[in-house]
């Protein structure tokens, strides 16, 4: 008999936390920036005064995107905190229920009976709170909330997607700033689906199309206001 042979093997879901943050961050800073370049832009406003709106944004953006992830993870990571230290409470006065409910657990996901209530004594018996977090809680190593993690990330990658368009307002020529602008931002967007596509193993031209179709009608959409108001003014 051959000896057992050991591998590790590398899930694509172990990048979710950094993942989505960065995607969101980037994918937030282009399509906000480039959307108030243009509408600003379409307003017929000068060129210096589209740079200072556009370096507004990012600096707004990033702020924005650091303080709401940062909040919203928060309350994720507090949610869970509460829920273990309850969990830890009822182990301590009620191990018997708790043992038979994580048997059930067990049982539901296809494991026989006795088998199931060997599994969940022995697990209880390393570590019974990681054992209820990870399989009645949901929580684990992965999922666990990382409120700083998700902040910076997010206001990282706002930065450097909006850095993108803020480059277009100054290598672009006035008489040419929205359509090279519309243009290049949603390159730029098309690139992130493919990357993030890519990072998370996921269908690449659908996560293309999705990015730049948002992307393309926000654009359109502020285009088109800052030109009506800007005709009206």
């Amino acid at each position: 008999m051959s000896p057992l042979r050991l591998h590790r093997e590398r899930h694509l879901i172990a990048r979710i936390g950094w993942l989505r943050a960065a995607v969101l961050g980037a994918n937030d800073g282009i399509v906000s920036t480039a959307s108030l370049i243009v509408g600003v832009a379409a307003a017929a406003a000068t060129q210096h005064e589209i740079l200072i709106a556009g370096i507004a944004g990012l600096v707004a953006g990033a702020m924005s995107m650091a303080a709401g992830e940062y909040v919203s993870v928060s309350s994720q990571s507090d949610t869970e905190r509460a829920d273990l230290a309850r969990e830890r409470k009822e182990l301590s006065e009620n191990a018997a229920p708790e043992l038979d409910e994580l048997a059930n657990i067990y049982v539901k996901r296809g494991v026989d009976q006795a088998l199931a209530r060997e599994v969940a004594r022995q697990m209880m018996a390393k570590d019974a709170l990681a054992a209820h977090a990870r399989d009645e809680l949901g929580i684990s190593e992965i999922t666990t909330a990382r409120p700083i993690q998700a902040g910076l990330t997010s206001a990282a990658s706002f930065s450097v997607g909006a850095a993108m368009p803020l480059l277009m307002v100054v290598v672009s020529p006035a008489s040419a700033l929205v359509p090279l602008e519309f243009a290049a931002s949603l390159g730029f967007l098309a690139t992130l689906g493919a990357i993030g596509a890519s990072a998370g193993g996921a269908n690449i031209l659908r996560a293309t199309i999705r990015v730049t179709f948002w992307g393309a009608l926000a654009m359109a959409l502020t285009a088109g206001i800052g030109k009506l108001f800007g005709t009206v003014v």
